[in-house]
């Protein structure tokens, strides 16, 4: 198998994507972050010292996949046409679960800056409440589905945890 990202002497490269047909590609990326029950209303009720969590970490998720290119070393730099976030609240762990959805039409595809936005937002998050709690764990940052490209559609399936 080659890798796409090494040229013929084995050296990093970025793709050449100029030859691939422009078409809408979406991508959908979620994690996790889980908190204390004193965090968790901490940021429910916006009482955090350094501001509303929430609302930052959304404006943080949407900054984290316009900036993936500049993280990522091999990611191109992207035109993206919409960043759409949700964050759901899980109290049962507490927690709170971010969903970002990235969308273009181009070359390449948006993976990576869905999944950026969502680490970015958790991160986020985490940071805003360590002054409360240290011991905060993010987990299962994941793509649930992507579509567009020469690749194909991906969607997770939750119950085997294998894609279709």
């Amino acid at each position: 198998m080659n890798l796409t990202h090494l040229d013929e002497q084995n050296k990093p490269k970025m793709v050449d994507v100029s030859d691939k047909e422009n078409t809408t590609r979406i991508a959908i990326a979620s994690g996790i972050i889980e908190v204390g029950q004193a965090a968790f209303d901490v940021a429910l009720a916006n009482t955090a010292k350094k501001g509303p969590v929430l609302q930052t970490a959304v404006i943080a998720a949407i900054q984290g996949a316009k900036q993936t290119s500049t993280l990522i070393p091999m990611c191109h730099p992207l035109m993206l046409t919409s960043v759409k976030t949700d964050i759901e609240e899980l109290p049962e762990l507490p927690g709170f679960k971010l969903t970002v959805t990235a969308k273009l039409k181009g070359q390449t595809g948006v993976e990576m800056e869905a999944l950026t936005g969502v680490s970015v937002g958790l991160l986020t998050i985490y940071d805003m409440l360590k002054a409360i709690d240290k011991s905060m764990i993010i987990r299962n940052v994941q793509l649930e589905n992507k579509s567009g490209g020469k690749s194909g559609d991906f969607k997770r399936n939750a119950d085997t945890k294998e894609n279709q």
